[in-house]
């Protein structure tokens, strides 16, 4: 089948066309989600049960996609259709780490090539590799839709029509404000234009002095809880708010950057403390913020030299195989060594 764009898909929505089978992928998670929330919406008619009639399955939780697709072969029931949506479906570039794996490419082919009638089968991917077979295999069958990063222009139109549904103005410059101190991540702009709406009331304008005082910048906020999750030893936090950060646009280099910065300031830390310093003055020497002290400090009294000593290894080394393209380059490929560091580090400096 052909790719459909996102206007090409709301047009036959509201026609009530429904595809067999949909594969839903690309960087902007968020416009994506909305998309797999309205085809379940419009699959079922008014007084169809919902609830025996629509499944979720991840590939995260262990599940393979045989589960999804025995579920898809039901026949509805008391409605006019079942449908069934997998989510963290990877096909990498690497074999190893995918979620829909090659040996589910025989149960998945039989199903496309033959799917359910009176089923809808939504596949929400986070990566998607086009040299794959399977991947192949899914454009063949299935009604692709890619969902990329809004471009500056295509955001800024975004941000305006998202206030101007919530019934708020606002103008060209606050709108240029508030996409500098985000970035392109829909899902948080949501949130700070529904905020800002509520805030400008009851004249319902949006100033950029508005934007000023209530809006703090993305990479701030999203930085600190990444490092502040890494550092506590908590690797599960760590690997979510690294997965937020890279969705939002955040680049690999900087990220390297950042983490780099926030390991050499826990080894001054520690070698502070052996030699006596107090928690204000190591504070004070850091130009540490109140709000990271105590989780900061409690990191450096637990993690010893020994450990860290060699994540400066794992640094150097990944920043000389991202600018070299040493195993993989281009986004997927940088991507890619940046999550292998941050769980190694996450893993090295995880509480014990």
């Amino acid at each position: 089948m052909s790719d459909l764009s996102r206007e090409e898909l709301w047009r036959q929505l509201r026609q009530g066309t429904l595809a067999p089978v949909y594969v839903l992928y690309g960087a902007e998670t968020y416009l994506r989600d909305r998309a797999a929330a309205e085809i379940v919406n419009r699959a079922f008619a008014e007084g169809d049960l919902r609830e025996f009639n629509y499944d979720e399955f991840s590939l995260n939780a262990r599940q393979g996609i045989d589960g999804a697709i025995a579920a898809a072969d039901q026949l509805p029931m008391m409605s006019a259709r079942r449908v069934v949506r997998v989510s963290d479906i990877r096909v990498a570039a690497a074999s190893n780490r995918d979620t829909l794996r090659e040996e589910d490419e025989e149960i998945l082919g039989r199903y496309l090539a033959d799917p359910s009638p009176s089923t809808v089968l939504i596949l929400v991917a986070d990566e998607l590799n086009g040299n794959r077979k399977v991947t192949k295999l899914l454009k063949a069958h299935a009604a692709m839709l890619e969902f990329k990063q809004l471009d500056a222009g295509a955001l800024a139109a975004w941000i305006g029509k998202a206030a101007r549904d919530l019934g708020s103005g606002i103008d060209d410059l606050a709108i240029r404000l508030l996409s500098d101190l985000v970035g392109a991540n829909l899902r948080r702009l949501d949130n700070e234009i529904k905020k800002l709406s509520t805030a400008a009331m009851p004249d319902g304008v949006v100033t950029t002095a508005l934007v000023e005082a209530l809006v703090q910048p993305s990479s701030e906020v999203e930085n600190f809880v990444l490092s502040d999750a890494m550092i506590s030893g908590r690797p599960e936090r760590t690997i979510a708010a690294m997965k937020k950060v890279l969705d939002a646009g955040g680049e690999p280099i900087a990220l390297l950057g950042l983490i780099s910065y926030s390991i050499r300031r826990l080894l001054m830390a520690r070698d502070l403390m052996d030699r006596g310093e107090d928690r204000s003055r190591v504070a004070g020497i850091l130009k540490m913020r109140y709000s990271e002290q105590e989780n900061f400090l409690a990191a450096a009294r637990r993690v010893d030299r020994e450990r860290l000593i060699p994540i400066f290894d794992k640094l150097k080394n990944a920043d000389l195989a991202m600018k070299t393209s040493v195993g993989g380059g281009g986004p997927v490929g940088t991507r890619m060594q940046i999550e292998v560091l941050v769980c190694e580090i996450a893993t090295a400096l995880a509480r014990y």
